[in-house]
């Protein structure tokens, strides 16, 4: 039989399957619609050892495939089962049995392939290499007489295992492949396919130590002595020294060779005098972030009786081994981040990892440093800002067993841990838990399913539950323990600005009067600090033509293109292309372009112009998509050297700065009025968390919010600082419509080049699904199809199905089409 790669073919010797074989399930790494299944195949005799979590090579259709053994399988499938043909070769399984555990969870709820779901658990780019790999055999006795190309090929392999496409041959490839299996059978070659990772794989240095003679050489220089021999050059002699005085376990070549010279060492190894040995170098996003430089509990802080209170329901919960949700339902700034460490502490004791989520990546950092201030553990950082390589080292590092504690967004869900005993939700009502790619998870809820599966205990943190788990909490599914106060200062003052006697006035700048106030009023020589949230990136909105009026919009998203002045370009915030600013009016010519509304760009420029003694900063998604440049806002606001922070959403998280005594939402409407159910929720979410940012040390705190809907309930339940009817409507409202917690929702959205030809397929889709529905389950709904909220991206057209019911992903769970998209539990339905 032969197997096929990318420029490579071997010929696979099989035992014939037969008997009482052990069947296996596999996730096959191949390109198929959502809702693809996973395979079953049948474990030749010679591979009866294989794990779950191997990599394997299969036959799969044509051709020959990877795939991911999740466990054994009970019954062969309909049509024969084929036999895996070979195992990959790696440093044991690729996932431990928890996480594949959890990848089977997933995959079957969301209807995601399997092999989507592995990927997600793996490093960037670690599936996509496979190939094949010799390794000689160091013992040549019995080998006889070796033909000149046949010795030539062994000697390549003498310094270790070497891909096949890299061995220097005159034969072409097949030529080669037939003499490497035959140097094979005779005991010189080793063959196996193996995984290779570009960029993620690890990396490596020299390492330099003492030999025997080398330490006496040293020692006997340090003591006045001369060496024998020819003598040493000063630079050897310099190494030398710097070995003797060093840690016994050497220092590596890069370092020496830059103070003295490679030559000098190459000597040095020449002589006997070193050693030479290659040693992996870990990557470490956190090597250069001193423990203990921030965070860490206040001094003289004492937990208060609520947070004494919810310890000890969590340390119940652990030692029990109890997944019951905890809703740590705690007012922002009442201690919920000192009620994480202390329940981590407790886990570490019993000799338990713990895994701590956060919505962003800018909020990670923040929490390790606390974590690493307060606790002696060994700490692994996961999230999507991480260089590749880096990525693969913490989860090499967590697969190993030698992280203690797991901190991340939700990519740190899938970490492959070998267990878990406390698993950490911050911020639970936070959209950002939701994957708006395969799978689409929401980490929130596999979470749920992962302290099941672990028997580990598991909180959810927030000061603005999501309204299921408010539901949950009433109904006493979950346990809800309440942090009412604040352990350090009082909760602000809110006022609310009606920005329509604002307009009356003749005010159409960014900022009320009563902020502007507030902002000129801040004493930053005692430290005052201020954040002002606007959840629009941006300059300008709106660019349009005041002649024609023409608004330019993306030609790929009939959106409109939002003005950058940094870099004086229009952007799309749904496909992300740029294009420069224009002069004229693309229509009409004019040269009368006027630049509507605002957003974060505006804020800060008009900020910087009115209060030119104020030091301000922005934070947005266009400032956090560069490299660690959150994370030196974040630090820079902490640390007092910026006056005013400026940004969207993401500066209302998990910032605990004692100086912030002055918020403004500087518009509290632009979500607002979004045509989808959750709207008013993300609004009362983002402005009571935005508020309680401020007054976090001993000053009084004052928040400022600026709406044109004073009386709206999301706004007044933060004014008044009762949320308890604004939940109450939104529960009523969710019940009437059968949505979460009250029922389950399927979204599925058609994405095609041709606008008709995408009507007609979701109308005939819309349609079979209303027939399937009343055969199997009339309780199910099917709306639409309709065009969605955004209804052309990337030059594609999209239509919504939405499926609603006790369980309506039954009626999609073989699949719709590589054009369907399936999101269960969506964030939105827009």
């Amino acid at each position: 039989m032969t197997a096929d790669h990318p420029g490579v073919t071997l010929e696979l010797a099989l035992d014939p399957v037969g008997g009482p074989d052990r069947l296996v399930e596999i996730a096959i790494d191949a390109a198929g619609p959502a809702g693809s299944r996973s395979y079953t195949y049948a474990l030749p005799a010679a591979l009866a050892d294989i794990q779950a979590g191997e990599a394997v090579l299969v036959e799969f259709g044509r051709r020959r495939a990877l795939g991911i053994v999740l466990g054994d399988a009970t019954v062969a499938r309909d049509g024969g089962t084929k036999p895996v043909l070979d195992r990959i070769r790696s440093d044991g399984p690729l996932l431990p049995e928890l996480t594949l555990a959890l990848v089977q969870e997933v995959a079957s709820h969301y209807l995601a392939p399997p092999s989507m779901v592995v990927r997600s658990a793996l490093p960037p780019a670690m599936l996509e290499r496979l190939e094949l790999v010799a390794e000689g055999r160091p013992d040549r006795g019995a080998a006889g007489d070796l033909a000149a190309i046949d010795a030539d090929l062994v000697d390549q392999l003498a310094d270790g295992p070497a891909p096949v496409r890299s061995l220097a041959t005159p034969e072409g490839r097949a030529g080669l492949l037939r003499r490497l299996r035959s140097l094979e059978e005779r005991g010189l070659v080793a063959l196996d396919w193996t995984l290779t990772a570009a960029g993620a794989g690890p990396r490596f240095e020299r390492w330099l130590t003492l030999t025997g003679p080398g330490r006496t050489t040293a020692d006997g220089m340090a003591s006045g002595d001369r060496p024998r021999g020819r003598p040493l050059g000063p630079r050897q002699v310099a190494a030398l020294e710097e070995l003797r005085l060093g840690p016994r376990t050497g220092l590596s070549a890069a370092h020496l060779g830059g103070r003295h010279g490679t030559s000098a060492l190459a000597g040095l190894a020449r002589r006997g005098l070193v050693s030479v040995e290659v040693r992996e170098r870990p990557r470490r996003p956190l090597g250069s972030r001193r423990p203990g430089r921030r965070g860490g509990r206040p001094t003289g802080s004492v937990l208060t009786p609520p947070q004494v209170e919810a310890i000890a329901t969590i340390r119940g919960a652990l030692g029990a081994g109890d997944p019951t949700p905890v809703l740590l339902d705690g007012i922002t700034g009442g201690g919920k981040t000192a009620v994480y460490v202390e329940a981590i502490g407790l886990a570490l004791e019993l000799g338990r990892r713990s895994l701590l989520l956060v919505p962003e990546i800018a909020l990670a950092l923040p929490l390790v440093d606390r974590l690493r201030a307060d606790l002696d553990a060994r700490v692994a950082l996961v999230h999507s800002g991480l260089a590749d390589g880096e990525r693969a080292d913490e989860w090499r590092r967590i697969r190993a067993g030698e992280a203690e504690i797991v901190v991340g967004t939700r990519l740190a869900i899938m970490a492959p841990l070998p267990d878990v005993g406390l698993v950490i939700v911050d911020e639970e009502h936070d959209p950002a838990y939701k994957s708006d790619r395969t799978p689409r998870l929401q980490a929130r809820d596999v979470a749920v399913r992962l302290a099941r599966l672990a028997g580990a205990a598991l909180v959810l943190g927030s000061a603005t539950p999501s309204v299921e788990s408010e539901w949950r909490a009433r109904t006493g599914a979950i346990r809800r323990v309440r942090l009412p106060s604040r352990p350090i200062g009082a909760a602000p003052v809110v006022d609310v600005v009606d920005l329509r006697e604002e307009l009356q006035t003749g005010n159409r700048g960014l900022l009320s009067a009563a902020l502007r106030g507030a902002i000129a009023s801040l004493a930053t020589a005692n430290g005052e600090q201020a954040i002002l949230v606007m959840n629009r990136r941006g300059t300008a909105s709106v660019v349009v033509c005041r002649d024609c009026g023409h608004v330019q919009g993306c030609p790929d998203c009939d959106r409109p293109l939002v003005y950058h002045h940094a870099g004086t370009s229009l952007r799309c915030h749904h496909c992300g292309r740029g294009w420069p600013a224009a002069v004229r009016c693309p229509v009409c010519g004019s040269p009368r372009i006027r630049y509507l509304g605002g957003g974060t760009e505006r804020l800060e420029r008009e900020l910087r112009e009115a209060f030119p003694a104020l030091r301000v900063d922005r934070l947005d998604r266009d400032v956090a998509e560069k490299r660690g440049a959150a994370s030196r806002v974040i630090d820079a606001f902490s640390d007092g050297r910026v006056d005013v922070l400026v940004g969207t959403s993401l500066v209302t998280k998990a910032l605990d700065v004692p100086g912030v005594t002055l918020v403004g939402i500087v518009s509290a409407d632009v979500a607002l009025n979004l045509p989808d159910e959750r709207a008013a929720e993300r609004t009362y979410q983002l402005i009571a968390q935005a508020v309680g940012r401020a007054g976090r040390g001993e000053l009084q705190g004052h928040a400022i919010i600026q709406t044109y809907q004073p009386q709206h309930p999301a706004i007044r339940a933060v004014a008044t600082g009762d949320a308890t009817a604004f939940y109450d409507t939104e529960l009523a409202m969710r019940e009437r419509f059968g949505s979460p917690p009250f029922g389950s929702v399927v979204k599925l959205t058609l994405s095609m080049a041709d606008r008709a030809a995408a009507e007609r397929e979701a109308a005939i889709v819309a349609d079979r699904l209303r027939e399937r529905a009343a055969g199997q389950d009339p309780g199910v709904t099917v709306t639409g199809p309709a065009p969605a909220y955004i209804a052309r991206r990337g030059e594609r057209w999209r239509w919504n199905v939405i499926l609603r019911g006790r369980d309506p992903a039954a009626m999609v769970a073989d699949g719709l089409g590589t054009s369907w998209a399936i999101d269960v539990d969506p964030e939105s339905l827009l």
